[in-house]
């Protein structure tokens, strides 16, 4: 089973940034592709960023365009999610993804596989 280990979480003020990490033992990692997700409390959750069919290829939800970047490191099995200019309606879980087929990368349910969470608060 893949495991996906979330951290970098915390509490931050508006206007901060963090780098969230995901890391995966898993020796087939290259071949994943990830996307990370958040789910504030009392919503569903939402798609905030992914790499598409490529792994130079990323897509970001609208309301984080331009503010969050999500990159990877192959050779540390890990990928980042960057957040700069964070925003109070931004507190929530953000959850790691990993999908080992195509499909609409911006669904949760093409995922294979997900971290437990890590929790992003940010005051104003």
């Amino acid at each position: 089973q893949v495991q996906l280990v979330e951290s970098g979480g915390g509490l931050v003020q508006a206007g901060d940034s963090l780098r969230l990490s995901c890391t995966t033992s898993e020796r087939t990692f290259s071949s994943f592709r990830e996307g990370w997700f958040r789910q504030a409390p009392g919503k569903e959750r939402e798609f905030v960023a992914a790499f598409t069919w490529s792994a130079d290829i990323t897509y970001y939800a609208d309301s984080v365009k331009g503010r969050f970047t999500i990159s990877r490191d192959n050779a540390k099995n890990t990928v980042y999610l960057q957040m700069n200019s964070l925003k109070p309606e931004e507190t929530a879980v953000y959850y790691c993804a990993a999908r080992t087929t195509g499909g609409i990368w911006t669904l949760g349910t093409v995922y294979d596989y997900w971290g437990q969470g890590t929790q992003v608060t940010v005051s104003s």
